[in-house]
């Protein structure tokens, strides 16, 4: 993490300008071709949740504007942001909160990492864990997503510079031999414009696209 000098930010007019606004904050769902995430997390005998946690994370690390934020008036670089993702224990309706690095770990390792951790976690959240350098990720399998909201506490002093992005997906639906999947993102104005958000879309094919290679 560092430090950037606000002056000479090329972003500063932008966040000036939305630090105005009373709810900065915006949300775009868009779908996502995930035939070949699909077939080779069957091929591989993978979790499909927690390979989309991990390519989510990469790409939202690929894209430079997301590792943007700020804390105590100061514009902060995060190096890396991390998966905060919400599980569920087998036979239960309470969901929990993982929190995990994904930098250094290839998508099997990954996978194999989230699914011991989580089942492990005895406990709602480890606050210990809980930063402001994270992902908030979830999903809703039961249902084809096509919008969402996020709660927040904008009764906090530093609720309007909340730089985390929020990812979320549904049910994947098969359409003759393509599978789509229709994925959320919330984001700051502040600091992600469309964009950052077509980027971080085109990384996600990408990643996608070359998963045999890593």
């Amino acid at each position: 993490m560092k430090i950037i000098n606000k002056e000479e930010w090329n972003r500063r007019e932008i966040y000036d300008f939305f630090s105005e606004i009373s709810h900065p904050f915006y949300m775009i769902t868009f779908t996502v071709d995930i035939t070949k995430l699909y077939k080779f997390v069957k091929e591989n005998k993978l979790s499909f949740y927690y390979s989309m946690v991990y390519i989510c994370t990469r790409a939202i690390n690929e894209v430079e504007a997301f590792h943007y934020g700020a804390m105590n008036g100061e514009i902060i670089y995060y190096d890396e942001r991390l998966p905060s993702f919400t599980d569920m224990h087998k036979d239960s309706e309470n969901f929990h909160i993982v929190t995990m690095p994904c930098c250094g770990h290839d998508i099997r390792s990954f996978c194999s990492e989230a699914s011991q951790k989580s089942k492990n976690q005895a406990h709602f959240i480890d606050m210990a864990e809980e930063g402001d350098n994270l992902i908030y990720i979830s999903s809703l399998p039961w249902i084809e997503l096509t919008a969402l909201t996020n709660e927040r506490d904008m009764i906090s002093k530093d609720a309007l510079d909340d730089s985390i992005p929020r990812i979320a997906w549904g049910k994947y639906t098969k359409q003759s031999e393509s599978v789509k999947l229709n994925i959320s993102l919330e984001v700051n104005h502040k600091f992600i414009d469309g964009i950052h958000i077509g980027k971080f879309a085109e990384k996600l094919e990408e990643l996608i696209e070359n998963l045999n290679n890593r």
